[in-house]
Parts: C-alpha cells; sequence; structure tokens
C-alpha cells in the first residue's frame, strides 16, 4: 500500500482540489514534514461501522494520521472529531496528536483505532457542512444503540424516527415494519416501534439533511448528549461520574446530573496521582478558594480525564491554539501536554471564510442519497445547474441547503459512475444536491458554478445519469430558491431556510432552464437586436414601465387569481372578508389589465421593427401615462380600503385556526413568492413606482420635446395621489412588518399592539458563560428582544430575553471584555454584553437603540409588560446560558413538531442570521421604492455562455424566471450582504453593461441591454446591498406608528 499523500481521496476521483480542510496551521504556515521511515498501517473503524486502513510512518505524529483520515473523508470541520483506541491496559483514550503513532500505538496489526465525535458543539448549528451533521447524527446512532445516550421512551422514539426518516424516506407502513425488524436501533426496540412509526408519519417530506439536523436538536437538549462518563468517588467516598462538556464539568450520580463547573468559575484543573482536584474562583461572597477533590481509579484514569478537560477548555474558550511553553533546562515540573489544533472559534472562521470546493458524499444506511452542498457535477454535460421538477436555483449559500427526498417506489442511483472503487462506502462520491427554501427545492448559483469548472477540468462528453433521490445541502440558508416547471411535487410543502432544509419535490438532475438552448444568447443576436430597436432613454423608460407593470399584474393575479381560487375551495374564510378583499381588488386588477395593453401596444409601435429611424407620435409615453394617472384617481376609494383589508384578514387568521392553516398553506405555494400580506401592499406600492417613473422622465426629456407637457401633467396628478396615502401607506408598512415578525417569532403573542414601531433586526453575539453566541435582535421604539432558532419544525427563533428601552444606557465595552466591536447594554433590571460582526454594523446598532432610547425617555409608550411570555433568558454573562433544556422542555415544543408547520427559512430574518449583518425599518421602506423587473443575461465565473432570463428584483431579492409569463419563480437570490460592483479589466467579460455581484467566493455576472437599464440595475440592487443611514432615515420616513 503506498504512502497516504499519494492515496487518491473520494475528491481527487472526481477531479475536485485537494483541501487541507482538516489543518490545524494558520494561514502561510506549512504543515510539518511527514517522516520518512518504515511504514507501519492502522485499521481505522468509521462512524458508518466501515473499516479502512492506512500507512503512515512509524514515526510520524498522530497528526499526520488524523489529517489522513479527515483528507480521506474530504471532511473540512474534523477539528470536531478525534480517534480514539483502547492502550495497554485496555483503556480507552485519545490519540494524542503531537506524539508519534508507534509510541501510542504499540501494536497496531491487533488494534482498531475508532474515528469518533470528540467536542460536541452547544448548538449545531454552528456546524457549517452537512457531511459534519451527517457525521454527528451517526454518532448520536451509535451512542443510542451503546446505551450512552439515554433519555425517555418518547424521545427515544423521536430521535429514532428522525434516523428511520434518514434512511427510507417518507413513511410507509409496510417498509417501517420491514425496517425496523432488521435494524435494531436500541434494545428492546420492540416495545417502541409502534410509538416510533407515529412520529415517522409525521415527517412526511423531510429530507436525509434536516432529519440530521432535527435528530441533533433535540439530541443537544438531552442530559446525556456528547457525554462519557468517568467513575469517580467524592471526599466522602460517594460513587459518583465525572464528565467534561463545552460548558464546563459535570458531575453525575448514575445518569443524573447533580452539579456542574462552568469554565468561568474554573481557576485552575490538576492531578495528583489518582486525584483530581478543581480550583475555583473565589465566590463573590466570599474570600477564600475552594478546591474540590475526587478520587478516581487510578493515576492513568485521572491524568486522561484531566487531558480531555484540558483539550476541551482550549477547544471551546480559546480564540487560538496555546502556544507551547518553554522546555525547562534542568528540571521539568509537571505535564507537558497542551491541546494541538485549531480552537472551535478557528474551524467557524475557516470554514465561513469559503473558498474550499466541497465534495459529495453517499449515506452509507440511507435510500435517500444525500449530496454535499456546493458541489460539482461531474455527470451533466450540458446544464449548468441541476434540474428541479417543483424548484431549482441560482444562489450562493454559505450557510446551506435543504434536501429533497424522493420516494415514488424507486431508488435511483448516483450520477457519478466514473468514481472508480470507492475506499468508503459512506463517503463515495454523488450527485450534487439541490436546495429546498420556502417551499422550494434548492440548488445554487455556486453549484452551477462548480459544475461549469468540473466539465472544463474534465473536457470529454459524459452521458446524463439518473438523479439521487435526495438532493441534500446544510439546514441552514439557501441562496436560491428553484422551481422548475412539469415533474411530480409532493403534496406536503413547507418552507426551508438553508438558507434550513425545508419542502420537498422529487426531481431529476437537469433543469430545463439551463438545457434549452433558446436560453443561451449568442452577441450576433445581441448585435442585431441593438440595431433594430430604439436606443434613446425615453424608450428604456417607456421601457420599465411595461416590464414592471407585468410584474405588477401577476402580483395582483396572486390575490385575485391564485387566492380567490383557493378561497372558494375551503370554507374558511367569511363571506364579509371574502367581500372586502376581492371587491377592492378585481377593479385594480380589471384597469391595469388594460394599462398594460395600452402600454405594450405603444412600445410595440415605438419599436417599429422595420421603421424604428422614423420618428412620430407613438414615440412617447407621457400621454399614455397621463390617461390612465386620471383614470386611476377613481380607484382610490379601493386603496384607502386596503389598511382595513390588511387588518381584517390579519384579526381573522388571529380568531380562526382554520383561516391560519389555509394562508399557511397558501404561502408555501410556488406562486406565493412573498409573504401574503406583502401583497395587499402592492397596490399603494406601485404608486410610488409610477411617481419615480415620471420623475425620471420628466428630467429627461427638454422643456420643448413634444412629451414633457403630458409627462409633467402625469407626475403632478401621481403626485398628488401619492402624498394623499403616504401616511397611510407608512401605517400598513408597519403593521404588516409586525405581523411578518410574529410569524418568524415564537415566546411572544402580542407583538403587534398600537404604538410600536419595528425599528431593526439582525444578528449579533451575545457574551455569556459560553462565550459568544449568535442571537437574533429585534429593536422596536419601547423593547430589545433578542432570540435563538428555537426546536421547532418552522425554524422559528425562540425568544430569550428582553430589555425595556427606558431607564436603558448604551456603552462601548471593547477594553472591558476584549472583544471587538462589543457593546454593553444596561437596562434598569438587566444588562447585556453583545458584539457585532464589523464596525459597520455596531455603528448601526449603536446609533438605532439610542434613538430608540431617546423616543422612549420621551413617550409613555408600550410597557414590557404587554409581552405575553415571559422571556425564560435574563441570565447575566457568568450564567449558564438556556442551551441547554430538560426533556421536560423537549416535550413541550414537540407539538410545533407534529403540526409540521412551514419552513420559514428564506424570510429577511434567516438571511441576517446566516449572513450575520441586519436591516432596518428604513432599509425596509427604501427596498419598497426600488423595485424592478427585466430581461437580464447571466454568466458564472467558470461558465462560457450567457443565459437569458426574467429577473424581479424585490425584498433585498432577485427572483429569476424563464420567461414574463411564468407564474412563479424558478429561483431566488438574497443579496443583502453581497457586493456590487463592475468586472475588472482582468477578468476578461469585455461587454457592455455588465454588473458583477460578489459574496465571498461566488461570483456572478449580470449584463443589461442598455445603459439606461444597467445603471437602474446597479441602483436598485445597490439598495440592497448597502443599508441606509439613519439620517436619510429620518429625512426619507415620517415617524409612524399603526
Amino acid at each position: 500500500m503506498g504512502e497516504t499523500e499519494q492515496r487518491p481521496t473520494a475528491g481527487s476521483r472526481l477531479g475536485a482540489q485537494e483541501n487541507a480542510g482538516i489543518s490545524t496551521l494558520e494561514h502561510g504556515q506549512k504543515p510539518p514534514m511527514t517522516p520518512p521511515g518504515k511504514l507501519i498501517s492502522i485499521k481505522i473503524q468509521m462512524l458508518d461501522d466501515t473499516q479502512e486502513t492506512f500507512d503512515v510512518p512509524q514515526r510520524a505524529p498522530g497528526k499526520v494520521l488524523h489529517d489522513a483520515v479527515c483528507n480521506h473523508l474530504n471532511l473540512l470541520e474534523g477539528d470536531y472529531f478525534g480517534l480514539e483506541f483502547p492502550d495497554h491496559k485496555k483503556m480507552m483514550v485519545w490519540l494524542d496528536l503531537l506524539k508519534p503513532v508507534m509510541k501510542q500505538i504499540r501494536r497496531p496489526k491487533h488494534v482498531v483505532v475508532k474515528f469518533v465525535v470528540k467536542f460536541f458543539p452547544p448548538d449545531h448549528a454552528q456546524l457549517q457542512e452537512e457531511l459534519t451533521r451527517y457525521l454527528f447524527a451517526l454518532q448520536v446512532k451509535q451512542d443510542l444503540a451503546q446505551g450512552r445516550l439515554t433519555c425517555n421512551d418518547t424521545s427515544t422514539a423521536l430521535l429514532i424516527s428522525h434516523i428511520v426518516q434518514s434512511e427510507i424516506g417518507d413513511f410507509d407502513e409496510t417498509i417501517d415494519r420491514e425496517h425496523l425488524a432488521k435494524n435494531k436501533y436500541i434494545p428492546q426496540q420492540e416495545a417502541l416501534e409502534d410509538k416510533i412509526m407515529e412520529f415517522h408519519r409525521n415527517h412526511m417530506g423531510q429530507t436525509p439533511a434536516e432529519s440530521d439536523f432535527q435528530l441533533l436538536e433535540i439530541a443537544r437538549r438531552l442530559e446525556m448528549y456528547g457525554i462519557r462518563l468517568h467513575p469517580a468517588k467524592d471526599r466522602e467516598g460517594t460513587k459518583i461520574n465525572l464528565a467534561v462538556a463545552n460548558t464546563g464539568i459535570l458531575v453525575f450520580q448514575g445518569h443524573t446530573k447533580i452539579n456542574a463547573f462552568n469554565w468561568a468559575k474554573v481557576r485552575k484543573l490538576s492531578f495528583k496521582r489518582k486525584r483530581f482536584l478543581i480550583k475555583l474562583r473565589p465566590d463573590v461572597n466570599s474570600s477564600f478558594q475552594d478546591t474540590l477533590e475526587f478520587l478516581m481509579a487510578s493515576r492513568d484514569f485521572c491524568k486522561s480525564f484531566w487531558k480531555i478537560c484540558v483539550e476541551h477548555h482550549a477547544f471551546f474558550r480559546l480564540f487560538e491554539e496555546p502556544k507551547p511553553k518553554p522546555k525547562p533546562v534542568l528540571f521539568s515540573r509537571g505535564s507537558s501536554f497542551r491541546f494541538s489544533g485549531r480552537t472551535q472559534k478557528q474551524v467557524l472562521d475557516y470554514v465561513k471564510e469559503g473558498g474550499h470546493k466541497k465534495v459529495q458524499f453517499e449515506r452509507k444506511h440511507s435510500k435517500i442519497h444525500s449530496i454535499r452542498s456546493l458541489t460539482a457535477q461531474p455527470s451533466e454535460q450540458h446544464s449548468e445547474v441541476p434540474k428541479q421538477s417543483s424548484s431549482f436555483a441560482f444562489g450562493d449559500d454559505s450557510d446551506a441547503a435543504a434536501v429533497q427526498s424522493c420516494r415514488q417506489g424507486k431508488e435511483l442511483k448516483a450520477s457519478t459512475e466514473d468514481t472508480g472503487q470507492r475506499r468508503s462506502p459512506s463517503l463515495k462520491k454523488s450527485p450534487k444536491e439541490s436546495r429546498k427554501v420556502d417551499g422550494a427545492v434548492v440548488s445554487t448559483v455556486e453549484e452551477e458554478e462548480e459544475a461549469t469548472k468540473d466539465r472544463m477540468q474534465q473536457n470529454r462528453p459524459q452521458s446524463q445519469q439518473p438523479s439521487t433521490g435526495s438532493l441534500t445541502g446544510s439546514p441552514h440558508l439557501s441562496e436560491l430558491s428553484i422551481n422548475s416547471q412539469g415533474g411530480p411535487s409532493v403534496a406536503n410543502m413547507s418552507l426551508s431556510p438553508n438558507l434550513s432544509p425545508d419542502a420537498k419535490q422529487s426531481s431529476p438532475l437537469i433543469s430545463p432552464l439551463l438545457n434549452d438552448p433558446s436560453c443561451i444568447r449568442t452577441d450576433d443576436e445581441e448585435e442585431v437586436k441593438r440595431k433594430r430597436f430604439p436606443t434613446e432613454k425615453a424608450y428604456f423608460i417607456a421601457k420599465e414601465v411595461a416590464t414592471t407593470e407585468r410584474t405588477y399584474l401577476k402580483d395582483l393575479e396572486v390575490i385575485t387569481s391564485w387566492f380567490q381560487s383557493a378561497v372558494g375551495k375551503e370554507d374558511c374564510m367569511p363571506e364579509t372578508l371574502k367581500n372586502l378583499i376581492f371587491s377592492n381588488f378585481e377593479p385594480l386588477h380589471k384597469f391595469h389589465t388594460g394599462f398594460l395593453k395600452e402600454i405594450e401596444q405603444r412600445l410595440a409601435l415605438w419599436e417599429g421593427r422595420s421603421n424604428a429611424h422614423i420618428k412620430g407620435d407613438y414615440q412617447r409615453i407621457g400621454d399614455v401615462m397621463l390617461k390612465n394617472i386620471q383614470s386611476m384617481k377613481q380607484l382610490t376609494v379601493h386603496l384607502w380600503k386596503h389598511n382595513e383589508v390588511l387588518m381584517e384578514l390579519e384579526n381573522g387568521i388571529k380568531n380562526s385556526r382554520k383561516l391560519e392553516t389555509f394562508c399557511r398553506d397558501f404561502e408555501l405555494q410556488k406562486v406565493c413568492y412573498l409573504p401574503l400580506n406583502t401583497f395587499l401592499l402592492r397596490p399603494l406600492h406601485r404608486l410610488m413606482h409610477y411617481k419615480q417613473i415620471m420623475e425620471r422622465l420628466c428630467k429627461h426629456y427638454p422643456p420643448n420635446h413634444i412629451d414633457f407637457r403630458d409627462s409633467r401633467a402625469a407626475l403632478a396628478e401621481i403626485s398628488e395621489m401619492v402624498a394623499q396615502l403616504h401616511g397611510h401607506m407608512i401605517k400598513m408598512e408597519n403593521f404588516q412588518k409586525l405581523h411578518e415578525l410574529k410569524k418568524d417569532l415564537i415566546g411572544i403573542d402580542n407583538l403587534v399592539i398600537p404604538g410600536r414601531e419595528f425599528i431593526r433586526l439582525g444578528s449579533l453575539s451575545k457574551l455569556s458563560g459560553k462565550g459568544l453566541q449568535q442571537r437574533m435582535f429585534f429593536l422596536f421604539n419601547d423593547i430589545l428582544l433578542y432570540t435563538s432558532r428555537g426546536l421547532t419544525a418552522s425554524n422559528q427563533f425562540k425568544v430569550h430575553g428582553h430589555l425595556p428601552l427606558y431607564g436603558m444606557t448604551i456603552e462601548e465595552s471593547e477594553e472591558e471584555w476584549g472583544v471587538p466591536h462589543c457593546l454593553t447594554l444596561r437596562g434598569q433590571n438587566q444588562s447585556i454584553i453583545v458584539a457585532a460582526s464589523t464596525r459597520a454594523e455596531m455603528d448601526k446598532w449603536t446609533e438605532d437603540i439610542q434613538m430608540a432610547i431617546d423616543l422612549a425617555e420621551k413617550s409613555s409608550g408600550p410597557a414590557p409588560e404587554l409581552l405575553a411570555s415571559s422571556p425564560p433568558d435574563n441570565k447575566s454573562p457568568d450564567e449558564t446560558p438556556v442551551d441547554q433544556e430538560s426533556e421536560d422542555d423537549l416535550s413541550a415544543s414537540r407539538t410545533s413538531l407534529e403540526r409540521q408547520s412551514p419552513h420559514r427559512g428564506n424570510t429577511t430574518v434567516h438571511v441576517c442570521w446566516h449572513r450575520n449583518t441586519s436591516v432596518s425599518m428604513i432599509d425596509f421602506s427604501i427596498a419598497v421604492e426600488n423595485q424592478l423587473s427585466g430581461n437580464l443575461l447571466r454568466k458564472f465565473k467558470n461558465s462560457n455562455g450567457w443565459q437569458k432570463l426574467w429577473v424581479v428584483f424585490t425584498n433585498f431579492c432577485m427572483f429569476f424566471y424563464k420567461s414574463h409569463q411564468d407564474n412563479h419563480p424558478l429561483a431566488s437570490l438574497p443579496l443583502l450582504g453581497y457586493s456590487l460592483t463592475i468586472p475588472s479589466e482582468s477578468e476578461n467579460i469585455h461587454k457592455d453593461y455588465v454588473f458583477k455581484l460578489h459574496f465571498k467566493s461566488h461570483v456572478y455576472y449580470f449584463r443589461a441591454e442598455s445603459e439606461y437599464t444597467f445603471e437602474r440595475w446597479m441602483e436598485v440592487i445597490r439598495s440592497a446591498t448597502s443599508s441606509a443611514s439613519r439620517t436619510r432615515a429620518l429625512s426619507h420616513k415620517e415617524s409612524h406608528a399603526y
């Protein structure tokens, strides 16, 4: 067997770049040279129970073997894992990464080393890679089987149901019974089989990646999750068990935790012979230091446990690997052992930076194949993204994606048949994953980009292969949701993040959008088009009226056609509410249908085809706009009632569980690409768009132009309408936003109260006993809420605490806490320390919080007691956060899992969570004004051709369609966090009107048809990629309250 460095990995067989994903070195450092010499063979047992043999030099340190295993698995987050083996005394110990392997494993031929999880993070959402979560799920499965993870029968059945869902897919009683008969997940499993199947029935449509995510979400709340017990005795001789976790050192009696010593309270850990000593920091109320002593079975047991504690403390608490101590000249005192490897913070930073090509993997035990996110698709020669029967995506995902599960009674093969003989059955390359977000299966732009790159590297044709039954990604934020037309769809669709895995649909792997030859536009066609059509700016302004009107009409049809049709089939809405909604929207739809026809007829005359060079009365748009805006004034009576429509619908939802379920299910339909209540505001938003368009047209025309007089009159008419309805619209926007946020939060029932105004939401890190932990903050004019991702199938955020703004002070505290961009918020009853991701983010939060405090001081706003549910977390930074919850908490939240409420994974809240940014109400208001539709050509960094797509920009997001006639988007790309630039000469684009979107390592180019449309796209996208300042806010919007 050859050397480890020459051994082909699963990635190299598919042409993937080699990654040093598990390297513990800082950037720029070189890995240590592998010592030459005789090779020894080490057998490694993987988490999927397969065995692999690795050859390493005798003098090689343990790190060489650990790196070889992680490289073989293509595992980026290998630092969470370790190698465990029995020493000469049959005691299980961890392989020391600094000592030579041969000195630790004395008889390698007779020893099987186990590759297992070593460090269990407090939140599995910190695991960035789907493969990592899959391996963690295998560890949970193994711990259940071995009796190490103990819990009550209900929790056990729920855990196993998620394992079964990931292995065989959706519930089928016959298949379930056969599978449970053949696979024993726990001893005496027969007694729980009915309960397992009952839970499994509720996971319909759940994908393998989502099953892993939910499995870990449940497991991490169990008291014994990630716990390895070490027998000991206290000073009184009572038998106890010690364990170490991310939070500190735990004391158990049997399997019941009786004490915990948080790392923040521990001053020193040491051992002396068989005695394990914990020196605590002085208590606030006493002047002496307390030292606790525990007696273990032997010195070796004691030292082994001490080492594990040192490693856990360093991994979870330090920012970087501790430096080695200088060797003493004469005598050494104490152990020289130190933690070797990256800390958790370094791992998170390393993976989030991106730039490493991610690879596919296969689930050994699963009939539902899973694909690693953002991977290449070598088997697809003619497509750039996987084809989805209900959705496909252009979008990146630094965060994650959902998986698609396919039952249909057939097993589908992985699409890479040229991978050669695989080394590990669990890690065979499989096709590229798709993502699912907000009810849509999602594959990302990055995937298309990687696929193109792989095809260029292979430079040889390949036939299309059948798709896998499951297209998976990480259950975090997915950038693009894709909905391709055709193909069966799963009945139970649910919204997702990736951005967490959610709705599922079975689909093949090639997108008709990207395989259709008509999608590719040649340069010759472009030149012909430019010569045949008008080029003046007024024409493109008129064309913008037509393109945005098409989108507006489609949005009205969501209410007047799709929603009305769905309501007619269900007896869930009172007749009065039906009449109120549809009687006010149908006249608008009828009017704008005629309006669009007039605009399109005028454009057809303007374009003229054969006589575009002849100027005439038809080469203007002001007269059409004036006529229709004057007619539109007669519809103002309907616009004034939209506030009543919105409030009555929300009240109906509040009072009727049936109507709430109906509206929630309607939002899962592909046509409802935005929150339902957003469509109710569209008519008011459209008036602002007319005003902006007419302002641009009047600014362009000279006073003596034939169209100037009509254009100026149309501008005066629409400005009057906007002025009358502006305050009305501001109140509706705030009301709509409060209700939209309410859907994303649990733990607060009456978020929407008179006088409450939304100001900003975003991701901040909260300093607690565990260190910095990501939290989602929501700022209102009277209160600041902080939340975390809760255990719900809908990926809602659970309220952990709140701070009333009245009497609050805010101050920078970077020096005090040693944390960059750190703020201390001091309330009357509680203080918290938070840190922003950047200085700019900190300034935004400081400005908005200070403004909100000033407003609270000047007004007698709503009291914080109006929060219906008391948030559970009111702890200081030194106290243990509420991340550990009992099985009672787990049972209490299980109802939401059983209801299978829709996933809300692509909302702005989730995008901010995964992109670590924030948005304000001002940003939302500006986004409303900056909406645009039209055709764009799109190109990836590593692709050659340009693809023509119909693009709609709204709500900080680009939605992609094959044509403007489509009823629903094929994909969506949230733009928060992206950079917008113009390509440089070195990028070899050599085309006019091209702009570039860039996020981390992902680059996409879009090409407009004219200078005007190019500038318009740059303008509106810039509004989504950069937040507005508070100064602009005050001039842009007046203070409002519903």
